[in-house]
């Protein structure tokens, strides 16, 4: 499903080249804009920078500043006070899902569970719904 108007902007977050690659390509295809990051660190240099996400797409588990210090600086830092929240982890513990809630995420995708075009579009359904 392409998105004809002005691109939606999509920030990736994985700490895995491969994976960054991967659904980096496929948002593209769909029509969004792209920016991806291999680190919490350099996330948040772009959104200071003036990147205005309309998606925030990220793993959890990360070295060096996890999923949850990246949503801590967002929230801290007033970053992309409107974009969706997007986890995108192999993190199926309930406990870790929960932490993720009560930081008010939108989505919570466990990555071996869908197949990269249908994390596109579970990410376009919760842009649709609009919740910020």
């Amino acid at each position: 499903m392409a998105h004809t108007d002005s691109a939606r902007k999509i920030l990736l977050v994985d700490d895995d080249n491969f994976l960054l690659d991967m659904y980096g390509m496929k948002f593209t295809q769909a029509g969004y804009a792209v920016q991806v990051c291999l680190s919490v660190k350099d996330a948040l240099k772009a959104l200071r920078e003036g990147f205005a996400a309309d998606a925030l797409v990220f793993d959890i588990v990360m070295p060096e500043a996890d999923g949850f210090a990246f949503l801590e600086a967002v929230r801290a830092e007033k970053l992309a006070p409107d974009a969706v929240r997007v986890a995108l982890t192999n993190q199926s513990d309930d406990d870790e899902k929960k932490r993720a809630e009560d930081f008010g995420i939108d989505e919570y995708i466990i990555k071996a569970s869908m197949i990269p075009s249908e994390v596109v579009e579970a990410v376009g359904k919760a842009l649709a719904k609009g919740k910020r």
